[in-house]
């Protein structure tokens, strides 16, 4: 009924009240790679960001953490293990309108300019620009920004085949930060540009960053970024 576990690591607490876990995806014969879930606490609930399905023993870490009540999807990209955990707990469903990927199951809270995160403390951004939905959360308290494809950080190339990694490196990808290339190019309308949009979120006090790929950058995340921005998009 729904897509399988595939391998991961067991949910690690990277803050007080934020959750990591580092999953992974195969895409096709020989083609691995990896995705990570964001899990953020407050008091006895739960709320998953870029959801990843956790096996057994996966799940049973999640449920002594809390109650999973609220499921985040920041990209439009991204989406295949939300109707797993939507059938389990039942939960509310954040995402911009017009998701062109996944086009099922539909929000029950629409993220747009005015949305609040279910979290104390947190707050979306939104590319506004961009033909396809992307949006971030930013954690004041931790600096800590929280990305899907637009930004993506790798310092180690976990569950990530040797085929991915080649292809990886034809599509444009680096060790380090990358505005990512595939994303980049699908979501730029035609004859603009997204500079505007990462200005703007560079406007942001963020210092750590973590995507739905790649791994946790704790510090020097938005000065790297500035250095992408000026070499991708002027």
């Amino acid at each position: 009924m729904f897509p399988p576990a595939y391998p991961h690591q067991p949910i690690e607490t990277i803050y007080p009240n934020v959750h990591l876990v580092r999953g992974s995806i195969r895409m096709g014969p020989g083609m691995r790679l990896n995705r990570n879930m964001v899990i953020l606490q407050q008091g006895d609930e739960l709320t998953l960001i870029n959801p990843v399905r956790l096996d057994d023993e996966g799940l049973k870490q999640l449920d002594a953490l809390g109650q999973v009540k609220h499921i985040i999807r920041l990209g439009d990209f991204h989406g295949l293990d939300d109707p797993f955990y939507l059938d389990r707990y039942q939960c509310d469903f954040w995402a911009q309108a017009n998701q062109d990927t996944y086009k099922v199951p539909l929000p029950t809270q629409l993220i747009t300019e005015d949305s609040q995160v279910p979290v104390e403390g947190a707050e979306f951004f939104l590319f506004s620009t961009a033909k396809y939905p992307e949006a971030a959360i930013y954690i004041k308290e931790h600096k800590l920004l929280i990305t899907t494809d637009a930004v993506q950080y790798y310092d180690d190339w976990l569950f990530t085949s040797g085929f991915t990694k080649f292809a990886f490196k034809l599509l444009g990808f680096k060790p380090g930060m990358n505005i990512g290339p595939p994303w980049l190019k699908r979501v730029t309308p035609k004859g603009e540009s997204m500079k505007a949009d990462f200005d703007q979120l560079s406007e942001l006090d963020f210092d750590a960053l973590v995507a739905a790929h790649g791994s946790l950058i704790r510090q020097g995340a938005k000065t790297l970024l500035q250095e992408q921005m000026a070499l991708k998009l002027g």
